[in-house]
């Protein structure tokens, strides 16, 4: 069973986790199940950023981004060559070493 290693992350994960996922599932799916509070304001539906991952370990196996999630890449804070969208990022038989990045774009909330 692939597994994805959480990097810590100051707010939402600070000890870094290890997680057991299957094939299948996307990187926020996972996180969220574990208890890891990635933020998803578009409600998995691939149409803001908040999500954004960046894969530091098992990029290549992650089936290649469509369209729709380049171009909300291209709006992410901190916007990497191994970034993708959490909600989009389906995981296959390899582990993954994840890195959930420090700030995200949320325009919903920052307009309340």
């Amino acid at each position: 069973m692939p597994k994805i290693i959480v990097l810590p992350h100051q707010d939402l994960c600070p000890d870094g986790a290890e997680l057991e996922a299957k094939e299948g599932e996307t990187v926020l799916d996972v996180a969220l199940k574990n208890g890891i509070g990635i933020e998803h304001a578009c409600e998995k539906s691939c149409a803001c950023t908040t999500c954004h991952v960046v894969v530091r370990e098992g990029f290549d196996s992650l089936d290649e981004s469509d369209e729709l999630e380049d171009d909300m890449l291209d709006k992410a804070w901190g916007l990497e060559p191994e970034s993708r969208l959490g909600c989009q990022a389906k995981i296959t038989d390899e582990d993954l070493v994840v890195e959930i990045p420090r700030y995200t774009l949320n325009h919903a909330a920052e307009n309340h």
